[in-house]
């Protein structure tokens, strides 16, 4: 795949984290070689992953301050066999320091050049909130994939984060694309959820996922273990969700590259 993908919401509460660490331990079940970066100072995804967020000697603050090089802050997640960048509370006084820094948008971008070719899949968990962590995601990304729920306030805030997307594409980062939009918490018994759902296919069409994240209580419990739920329970609906998305991202991925082709192959003549 060899992408780069900002799981952002600036709204809390949407899933994003569950998102970033199940996608990311669903991507390395597939043989992907996938790397984590925790750019939310809650540091939810680091303790999600088993890591302790209070302990860490080298962290996402040390790779944007530049005191270390982004290799040597990464560790390895076991059960996930997957690699996570860690991030903590400290990520709040560097983007303070980043304020008055030269280039201080590209950062991440910068750090993550020497080793991006080395994975097939970077996923960067950002704050919640459009500041100047997440701006350096989106900089650095190719893609931007969007949990949300399915509620009203929801569409208000995708408005606002698409508009950032439209912002960054025409200054920084002109490449930067919709990954997709995923439906996290979704009861289909719930009238509004299926309203929403609803304008959001008509709006967004083929960029909402097919794969729908139900509410699952073991997808609730997995963090509290320090576990991907694939790891937690792996016949529980919410990890067979987020192995679900992981196949569609892949065969989305295969069906773009192999398009040209195809399109080639249609053109040409049949055989006299």
């Amino acid at each position: 795949m060899k992408r780069v993908i900002a799981v952002a919401n600036q709204k809390g509460g949407v899933g994003k984290t569950t998102t970033a660490v199940n996608l990311a331990a669903s991507l390395a079940a597939t043989q992907r070689k996938v790397l984590l970066l925790d750019c939310d100072p809650q540091g939810n995804a680091t303790m999600g992953c088993g890591i302790d967020k209070r302990s860490l000697e080298l962290s996402m603050t040390d790779v944007l301050l530049g005191d270390c090089e982004l290799a040597a802050a990464m560790v390895p997640v076991d059960p996930g066999h997957f690699t996570l960048v860690p991030g903590n509370q400290d990520l709040v006084a560097a983007e303070v320091q980043l304020m008055t820094m030269i280039g201080r948008e590209v950062r991440l971008r910068n750090a993550l050049k020497p080793v991006r070719d080395h994975y097939d899949v970077v996923l960067i968990d950002c704050p919640p909130s459009l500041n100047l962590l997440t701006l350096n995601a989106l900089v650095a990304a190719d893609s931007v994939l969007v949990p949300m729920q399915c509620e009203y306030y929801a569409l208000e805030g995708l408005s606002a984060l698409m508009n950032t997307v439209e912002q960054i594409r025409a200054s920084v980062n002109t490449d930067l694309e919709l990954e997709g939009i995923l439906r996290t918490m979704f009861d289909p018994r719930n009238n509004l959820s299926n309203e929403v759902s609803g304008q959001l296919l008509m709006h967004f069409g083929e960029k909402v996922f097919r794969t729908v994240i139900p509410r699952n209580v073991r997808l609730a419990e997995a963090p509290s273990f320090g576990k991907a739920v694939l790891y937690h329970d792996k016949d529980s609906r919410g990890a067979l969700a987020y192995l679900a998305l992981a196949g569609e991202m892949i065969r989305r991925e295969e069906e773009l590259a192999a398009g040209p082709v195809a399109a080639e192959q249609g053109d040409e003549e049949p055989a006299q």
